[in-house]
């Protein structure tokens, strides 16, 4: 899938700016950082931003030859190209996960299903072949670069208590302007969702916290009755991000008890077919075209494997399809045969997951670990199909 744009005119970029708060703004921004071990091998952290319905614009290939993930392709114009990623990088770690020894269609699928947000920190590939030839640990090279290792964010969904409410208040801390401080009601709602007190309050329902005052935060907090969806940080973490220049995104989190997750359907064709209507449509309410399961039989493989009517479809064998035309995905159902995996979600559910700027499919372990299962399908995007483990991302 490339850009939807086909214009190739240039055009003059905005400046931008850097706010510790909210992180990067400029979607173009790579960091460096020298290692103090070596410092003839300089890894580089690139970080992609693309929009909706356009890829980070460079194929994923996967090393034949020795270990680990090599960078081709990379098309002009692309978040990929303005990020400052080159032909022959070598993949150490996406979204600050170290994967050179990882599959390779759970990293594709991995990058697939990140949303809006990429990062990847990378050697060129001199230097990585250096590296490889003097005997280097690259996981221990990836974190010395780093600075040491860290605790991830964590994403945590709280239900209201009657009485506790969140279970969370927050302590205003003088002089840090735009900085929440979390305190946490023991055995409450937040602290049994995952949230720690001294967390920093990063995200709350999609919203970034650093745009919102201490005290109409304070107030949401008392008296909404709704639960809600928190992106948390610890303070020692916090410090590491804002020191890499790193804004601090769901796309890096671990997940806590999240909401509305994805299903994978594995259905096997009966006498009268799978017994369910593949329908594209166009949701009232945001006017987006989406692809949904309708009609399922009583009986049939879609209702046994359970299938609901109105289920929107994110994935087929693996492979994501939300911007791929009826068609096309037709085509793939028909030529897997008798079997066929389909993953899909509620519609609340992929609003859910909109706010948060990531695919329902980030956190779904049955589709990152799916291997390609139908013969003849990667089970990634690709239109090389002469080399072996390249993924279009």
């Amino acid at each position: 899938m490339r850009s939807i744009s086909g214009s190739q005119d240039v055009i003059e970029l905005p400046r931008f700016t850097f706010n510790p708060k909210e992180g990067i703004d400029n979607p173009a921004l790579v960091i460096t950082d020298d290692l103090e071990t070596d410092h003839s091998l300089v890894t580089k952290l690139c970080q992609l931003r693309r929009v909706e319905g356009q890829n980070f614009g460079f194929y994923l290939h996967k090393n034949m030859v020795g270990q680990g993930f090599e960078v081709t392709d990379v098309e002009p114009w692309s978040p990929a190209e303005h990020s400052g990623l080159q032909e022959g990088d070598r993949v150490l770690e996406v979204n600050d996960e170290f994967v050179v020894n990882t599959d390779f269609f759970r990293v594709a699928r991995k990058i697939q299903s990140c949303g809006l947000h990429l990062f990847l920190l990378v050697l060129r590939r001199d230097d990585y072949d250096q590296a490889v030839c003097m005997g280097v640990d690259l996981q221990m090279l990836a974190t010395a670069s780093k600075g040491g290792p860290c605790s991830r964010p964590r994403l945590c969904h709280i239900s209201q208590h009657p009485h506790y409410g969140l279970g969370m208040t927050l302590i205003s801390v003088e002089g840090q302007k735009g900085q929440h401080i979390l305190s946490i009601v023991t055995d409450g709602p937040a602290e049994k969702a995952g949230v720690t007190s001294g967390d920093r309050l990063v995200w709350m329902n999609g919203v970034a916290t650093s745009t919102l005052k201490h005290s109409s935060l304070s107030k949401s907090l008392k008296k909404s009755a709704d639960p809600a969806t928190v992106l948390v940080v610890d303070g020692d973490s916090e410090s590491y991000y804002i020191r890499r220049k790193m804004p601090i995104v769901p796309v890096l989190a671990e997940s806590c008890q999240l909401p509305h997750s994805a299903k994978t359907l594995h259905l096997v064709k009966g006498p009268d077919g799978y017994g369910f209507l593949l329908r594209q449509e166009k949701l009232s309410v945001t006017q987006q075209t989406v692809h949904l399961l309708r009609e399922v039989d009583k009986g049939s493989p879609a209702e046994e494997a359970g299938m609901q009517d109105g289920d929107l479809l994110l994935a087929v064998n693996g492979e994501p399809v939300e911007s791929m035309e009826h068609e096309d995905i037709v085509k793939i159902i028909r030529k897997s045969g008798d079997r066929v995996g389909l993953t899909a979600i509620s519609i609340p559910g992929r609003q859910f997951f909109r706010e948060l700027g990531i695919s329902p499919l980030f956190f779904h372990d049955e589709f990152i670990h799916q291997d390609e299962g139908v013969p003849g399908h990667t089970g990634v995007q690709t239109t090389q199909p002469k080399r072996v483990g390249a993924a279009l991302l």
